[in-house]
């Protein structure tokens, strides 16, 4: 276990490491779950969770079970000093970066936690089992880290919601809080995959904000048009191999109707390259109040 300066923190890669870190924590304490190769996005859920809790601690954690065969967990990006010195300069407390014979020390677990139907749409539909490997390692990390609050980027609205309700149908003390998604000066949405991409496949990769923002503009004149609008820049960029553009409830992730107005949720997943990318806009469908 890595002894703290004043302004490093304390790096515990055991639980042996972890359980006397956590304990020496006074007051309450949050989480920022990562898998590393942190971004300005990652920054940002630190910066919120600090106005709220009087620490922080940061999982740093690649996560076998959310990786089919053939996805990109070999070539996922690892850079664990550049992460240990953004969450140095974040002002983290703890930073939990255990390897998997430390998470799953009997190999890969016989039980685990499913996300049900609503795991089963959307991405769940394209990456079958994954966010039952999500949960399953969220739950794992909530008991070793025992926060008061679970702070998670918007860009992973499903998995986002999931969550939550994991903490709310099996009774986890901690409150699951969402963070905006932050966004390059381009629209582009961050995210660790993001390095993956070529300076062309970086524009094909615009598509996908430019869509949302068409759909967005389009919320006073119900879903047909958000859709519409939506579908009409994607259609423009045939090299954005679109597996999903949905306008859906927040919570139940069904398809609005056209007379639906109220809360709503615009996604949008494709492979840009080799690289699968996700982004999404929380809308009010419907005309605004005077």
């Amino acid at each position: 276990m890595t002894t703290p300066t004043t302004s490093q923190p304390v790096v515990a890669h055991t639980r042996e490491d972890l359980l006397p870190a956590r304990k020496s924590l006074q007051g309450t304490v949050a989480t920022v779950m990562t898998m590393g190769a942190l971004h300005e996005g990652h920054a940002e859920l630190v910066r919120t969770a600090k106005k709220s809790a009087d620490h922080v601690i940061v999982t740093i954690f690649l996560n076998p079970l959310q990786f089919a065969a053939g996805e990109d967990l070999s070539r996922y990006p690892q850079t664990l000093e550049d992460d240990l010195r953004l969450c140095a300069r974040e002002g983290v407390s703890v930073v939990f970066a255990p390897t998997p014979d430390v998470v799953y020390p009997g190999g890969e677990p016989g039980v685990r936690v499913s996300a049900g139907k609503l795991g089963e749409v959307l991405e769940g539909a394209s990456r079958p089992g994954h966010f039952d490997g999500v949960l399953t390692v969220v739950a794992k990390l909530m008991h070793l880290v025992r926060p008061d609050f679970a702070f998670y980027g918007q860009k992973d609205a499903q998995q986002l919601l999931l969550i939550r309700r994991m903490a709310r149908d099996l009774d986890f003390p901690v409150e699951v809080i969402a963070v905006p998604t932050v966004r390059e000066a381009d629209g582009l949405a961050l995210s660790s995959r993001n390095t993956y991409l070529s300076p062309s496949d970086r524009e094909v990769a615009l598509s996908l904000s430019r869509a949302l923002r068409a759909g967005a503009d389009q919320v006073i004149n119900g879903p047909a048009a958000v859709r519409r609008a939506a579908r009409d820049v994607l259609v423009r960029e045939p090299l954005a191999q679109v597996d999903y553009l949905v306008l859906v409830h927040p919570e139940t992730l069904e398809q609005v109707p056209e007379w639906y107005r109220g809360p709503a949720l615009l996604a949008v997943a494709a492979k840009v390259g080799t690289t699968r990318l996700i982004d999404n806009q929380p809308l009010e469908i419907g005309p605004t109040a005077d």
